[in-house]
């Protein structure tokens, strides 16, 4: 039985209304306002959250194990006043105007996307999970026609919203659970795919492939994709600019021999890329998230 979708004008949600309000509102507010608001937030939430404290400095104690444990502490509060920065954020991603983004958003080397399209080839860019990976796709499907994956979220007022912002510049969403074979002839016809791949899928669908040198539980979904559409890989980073200056995003080559004839082989790269734009800023990685909570068999829990 396929399972209802209750109605977003629930009284259930209420306080999401009332929530998805003040992110308008907030999208008002200047951006380096909201940065200095979000270093004072981010240190609230370090202290009312601690469980989420705890997992971005074990993930950063097992990623840069060479740090001393008042560096990690240290690394891991930034990433929270980062994270805060980028909730705060949330209504400038979801509403501003193309100029606005403009003005806001710098690139760097988008010849890479250029150069290929200009070729009627598609092109996939992998977009590691930044905090403001959101931000990235908007400001892409402003320059270029394309397709993204998106999760539907429990909540249908913010999943309702999220989508109509991420779609408002013609951009083509498909939920990762459903066929996506509309997205990869979409590829095949000379668009970007906007394409998150490095959250933990579960034992059931992971792949085991090293991240900063750890067994990760890894999407083994990337090269097929690359087979299926004939299309380069291009990583892609967003990041936060300090003081709230704006974003930028940085293009980097496409992988080479790639795909591989072997699926491990092909989540061995798409990590080592991914690790590569971690390396590049630390503190903006999504490191709340538990990402090594999937082990290897009779491997111990990294979190217990």
């Amino acid at each position: 039985m396929k399972k209802r979708v209750r109605s977003p004008f629930h009284p259930k949600y209420v306080g999401s209304w009332v929530a998805l309000g003040l992110l308008r509102l907030l999208a008002k507010v200047p951006l380096p306002l909201l940065y200095h608001v979000g270093t004072l937030l981010g240190d609230l939430l370090r202290m009312a959250i601690s469980s989420r404290r705890r997992i971005a400095e074990r993930n950063l104690a097992l990623c840069f194990p060479e740090r001393p444990e008042d560096e990690i502490t240290a690394m891991a509060r930034e990433n929270l006043r980062n994270t805060a920065r980028m909730l705060l954020y949330t209504g400038y991603v979801w509403w501003a105007s193309p100029e606005q983004l403009m003005q806001n958003v710098r690139i760097r080397n988008p010849e890479v996307l250029d150069e290929i399209l200009a070729t009627g080839q598609g092109v996939i860019i992998l977009a590691p999970h930044f905090l403001a990976l959101e931000l990235g796709g908007v400001y892409l499907s402003l320059r270029y026609r394309g397709v993204s994956v998106y999760q539907r979220t429990r909540n249908p007022v913010f999943d309702r919203y999220m989508l109509r912002a991420r779609e408002r510049f013609g951009a083509r969403l498909f939920e990762r659970k459903n066929d996506l074979k509309r997205m990869v002839r979409a590829v095949r016809a000379g668009e970007a795919c906007y394409y998150l791949p490095d959250q933990d899928p579960g034992a059931r669908r992971a792949v085991f492939a090293p991240f900063f040198g750890i067994p990760t539980a890894t999407w083994p979904v990337l090269g097929r994709l690359a087979r299926m559409s004939r299309a380069p890989i291009v990583p892609c980073a967003t990041y936060l600019l300090p003081r709230g200056e704006g974003f930028e995003l940085i293009i980097h080559p496409p992988l080479k021999d790639f795909p591989t004839p072997e699926i491990i082989e092909d989540a061995k790269r798409m990590n080592l890329a991914i690790e590569s734009c971690v390396r590049n800023s630390p503190l903006q990685y999504f490191w709340v998230h538990k990402r090594f909570k999937t082990r290897p068999p009779g491997a111990s829990d990294p979190y217990a």
